[in-house]
């Protein structure tokens, strides 16, 4: 009996393999008035646009995935900024200041250390981060309501690239 427990245990933690997938969820700030919204696509994000009024606070957000834009979390008001990355970079922090109604301003950093910082310096601050060194901002959550982003947040993970599709034919 006691080997077919231990032979079981065994099993149990051989196929546990802790650590192979890391993901982690950045609480969302902001008041949270409006409808909820999610950014969804295939692939690693490979830029990020920002729409804000002027002297005032965020209205949307939309995120590339690959080489195809999501649909804009919130509306589009005059003209993006707009941040492209470059090969293997990524986003690893996100962070900006709220209030009770909307988000002012956001700030995108990179792997590299280049950043997209759009929006006002009002009221409270966040920081987001992953918390796995390797992962990397995979999608934004929160609301908007008519006039802009009332709440933000961000989920994180580790990408695991697929080896299958490698043009090494090396052994």
């Amino acid at each position: 009996m006691f080997s077919l427990l231990f032979f079981a245990l065994l099993c149990a933690t051989c196929l546990a393999k802790p650590g192979l997938v890391h993901f982690s969820y950045s609480r969302a700030v902001g008041g949270g008035s409006g409808s909820s919204f999610s950014s969804e696509g295939q692939g690693r994000i490979t830029a990020v646009r920002v729409w804000e009024i002027s002297n005032a606070y965020i209205t949307g957000i939309q995120l590339r995935y690959d080489y195809v834009w999501s649909q804009k979390l919130g509306r589009s008001y005059g003209s993006a900024k707009e941040m492209v990355l470059f090969d293997n970079e990524v986003i690893t922090q996100v962070s900006g200041k709220y209030h009770s109604n909307y988000i002012y301003q956001v700030i995108f950093v990179t792997s590299r250390g280049r950043s997209l910082m759009v929006g006002q310096p009002y009221q409270r601050s966040f920081n987001f981060y992953p918390t796995h060194p390797e992962a990397e901002l995979r999608l934004l959550s929160g609301r908007y309501n008519g006039n802009g982003i009332t709440s933000l947040g961000a989920h994180w993970g580790v990408v695991f690239m697929d080896q299958s599709n490698s043009t090494d034919n090396s052994p």
